[in-house]
C-alpha cells in the first residue's frame, strides 16, 4: 500500500530544502564580506577556493532533481494558500535558470569572480586598467558564455539584465535612456549657463573619526538597526544581507570630500532598510527576497536623494552637523549648505555625481557593458572607449584609470548588467516618494522635524513586505496606482533645480 503524502508534508520539505540552499549562500556571502573589509591579503588564493566550493554546494542543491520533482508535484496539486503557491512558482522560475549552468561553471564564476576583484583592488592602487585587463577579459568571456547558457531573445546582453530585473531587455533599456537623455541634456545645459553655486566648503578637511560618527548617528535616525546590523569600510561602497537581522553596510572616507562618505552611508542604509524590511517567515523563499535591483535601488536611491538632498531634512540636520564640523562649515547657512549639496557639474565619478548628470554615468556603462557582450567592443578598448564617451557626454576629459574605468566594483564581482537598474532604481524612487506624500501628507513635516519614521512605515507596507511576490512594474502599480511614469523623475528634477539655480 501507498501512502500518498499530504501536500503539507511536501511543502515542508521544500522549504527545508530551500533554506539549506539560502543556509550555504548566506555563509559564502559572509566569506566575500569580510573579503571586502578584513580579510589579510595574503589570504586572497584560500578564500577564493572556499567560496567557489560554497557556491558549488548551494547550485548543486537548487538543481537537485528531486527538488524540480518536489515542486512540480506540488504546482500541480493546485491547493497551496496564495503565498505557496508563490513560493512555488517563483522558485521553479529560479530552478529552471540554475539548471542551465553546470556546477563547474558556477564555480569557475566564482573562482573568477574572487581573483578578479583583488586584481582590482591592485589596479586601483597602481592606477593601471592594464593590471585588470587579463583576468576582466577572462570574466567578460565567463559572462557571454553565461548568456549562451542562459538562452535570450534578441540581443546576448538581455541574459544577464534578467538576472537583476526579470524581463528587462535592450529594447526596453533604448526606450527607457531615449526618453530622459535628451531632456536631462537641455536641465544640464540650462544649468551650466547659469552661475555655478559654491561648493568649497564641502572639501575643506573633514577628520575622519567626526565624519564617521556623524553617519552613524544618521544612519541610526534612519532606522537602521543596528542589533540587525553594521556599517564598516571597504573599497567600495555596498550592501550585503545574511538574514533580515544581519544586514552589513560599508562606506569610504575622504577627508577633503565630506559628501563622499555622508551620502553613501545614506545610499547603503536604504538598501540595508530594504532588507531589514522583508518577511523573516520566508527565510530562503522568494517571499522573503527583494523584488529586484531597480527596486532595490529606488529605496537607495530615494533616501539618497529624495531625503539626503532635500532642504526639508536637512533643516532638521543642518544644526546637528555644526556641531560636529563648527570650523568648516562656519558662515554657511542651511540654504547654502542645501545648494551646495546640490550642485549640478560634470564629473569623473558615479557615486559622487549630482541627480542630473548622474544618469551619463550610467548610459556610458549599459552602452560599453552591451558593446562588450555583442562582441562589438573588446577589453583592450574600453579605456579609450570609456574616455571618449565621457568626452562626449559630459564634455569631461579622464585623467587616468583609477578616476575612470577602474572606479566601480561592479565588473570585479561579474555584475555585467546591473548598471542600468541605478537609473531605473531613480525613476521608481521618484514616483514612490511622490506617492508617498500624496497618501499620507504628514510625512513632509515628519521628514522637517527629523522624523523618517513615517516615511519608513509607508515604504515597510507598500515595498518591504511584500517580498518578490511582484514584479517591478506590478509592484510600481500596487504601490502608486500606476506602472512606471517616467514624468514623476522629470518633475521632480525639474522642479527641484529651477529653484536652486534661479531659472
Amino acid at each position: 500500500m501507498v501512502l500518498t503524502r499530504s501536500t503539507k508534508e511536501l511543502y515542508e520539505e521544500y522549504t527545508s530544502h530551500m533554506k539549506k540552499i539560502a543556509d550555504v549562500r548566506h555563509a559564502a556571502a559572509v566569506l566575500q564580506w569580510d573579503e571586502e573589509t578584513y580579510l589579510p591579503p595574503k589570504g586572497a588564493s584560500f578564500r577564493g577556493q572556499q567560496m567557489a566550493t560554497l557556491s558549488e554546494i548551494a547550485h548543486e542543491w537548487s538543481i537537485d532533481p528531486k527538488l524540480g520533482d518536489l515542486m512540480t508535484e506540488l504546482k500541480g496539486r493546485g491547493d497551496l494558500d496564495e503565498p505557496g503557491g508563490k513560493n512555488i512558482s517563483l522558485s521553479l522560475e529560479d530552478y529552471t535558470r540554475q539548471k542551465k549552468f553546470t556546477p563547474a561553471f558556477i564555480r569557475l564564476l566564482s573562482e573568477t569572480t574572487s581573483r578578479c576583484f583583488h586584481t582590482w583592488i591592485k589596479a586601483r592602487k597602481d592606477n593601471s586598467f592594464t593590471i585588470f585587463r587579463d583576468d576582466l577579459d577572462k570574466m567578460i568571456q565567463l559572462k557571454k558564455q553565461e548568456a549562451e547558457m542562459a538562452g535570450y531573445e534578441q540581443h546576448p546582453y538581455n541574459a544577464l539584465l534578467d538576472q537583476y530585473e526579470r524581463g528587462c531587455t535592450v529594447t526596453l533599456l533604448d526606450n527607457v535612456f531615449n526618453l530622459v537623455r535628451e531632456p536631462l541634456k537641455d536641465l544640464l545645459h540650462r544649468i551650466q549657463a547659469r552661475p555655478s553655486i559654491d561648493d568649497s566648503f564641502l572639501h575643506r578637511t573633514y577628520p575622519k573619526q567626526k565624519q564617521w560618527d556623524f553617519g552613524m548617528e544618521v544612519i541610526r535616525h534612519l532606522g537602521f538597526d543596528f542589533e540587525a546590523g553594521r556599517q564598516d569600510i571597504s573599497e567600495h561602497p555596498f550592501t550585503t544581507s545574511f538574514n533580515k537581522f544581519d544586514v552589513r553596510i560599508t562606506t569610504r572616507i575622504d577627508e577633503q570630500d565630506f559628501s563622499n562618505m555622508a551620502w553613501s552611508c545614506i545610499h547603503e542604509t536604504g538598501h540595508a532598510l530594504y532588507e531589514q524590511g522583508l518577511p523573516d517567515q520566508y527565510y530562503g523563499l522568494p517571499l522573503g527576497e527583494y523584488a529586484s535591483l531597480s527596486i532595490h535601488e529606488s529605496q537607495s536611491r530615494l533616501w539618497e536623494n529624495n531625503v539626503g538632498r532635500s532642504l526639508d531634512w536637512w533643516r532638521h540636520w543642518y544644526p546637528i552637523l555644526l556641531t560636529y564640523f563648527p570650523g568648516q562649515l562656519e558662515g554657511v547657512s542651511v540654504e547654502q549648505f542645501y545648494q551646495g549639496i546640490n550642485k549640478v557639474k560634470a564629473s569623473l565619478i558615479r557615486t559622487e555625481a549630482d541627480e542630473v548628470s548622474y544618469h551619463f554615468h550610467v548610459m556610458i556603462r549599459y552602452e560599453l557593458e552591451k558593446s562588450l557582450i555583442e562582441g562589438s567592443l573588446s577589453v583592450n578598448d574600453i579605456p579609450s572607449y570609456w574616455n571618449q564617451r565621457y568626452a562626449d557626454y559630459l564634455g569631461v576629459r579622464v585623467p587616468d584609470d583609477k578616476q575612470g574605468c577602474l572606479q566601480d566594483v561592479h565588473w570585479s564581482h561579474g555584475s555585467l548588467g546591473y548598471f542600468p537598474t541605478y537609473s531605473l532604481g531613480s525613476f521608481y524612487a521618484a514616483q514612490l516618494f511622490a506617492t508617498a506624500g500624496e497618501q499620507a501628507p504628514s510625512i513632509q513635516s515628519a521628514v522637517q522635524q527629523g522624523d523618517t519614521a513615517p516615511l519608513l512605515h509607508w515604504l515597510r507596507e507598500h515595498v518591504h513586505q511584500h517580498g518578490r511576490r511582484y514584479t517591478s512594474e506590478e509592484l510600481c502599480r500596487h504601490a502608486t496606482g500606476q506602472t512606471l511614469d517616467i514624468q514623476y523623475f522629470l518633475h521632480y528634477l525639474l522642479d527641484k533645480y529651477k529653484k536652486i539655480y534661479k531659472f
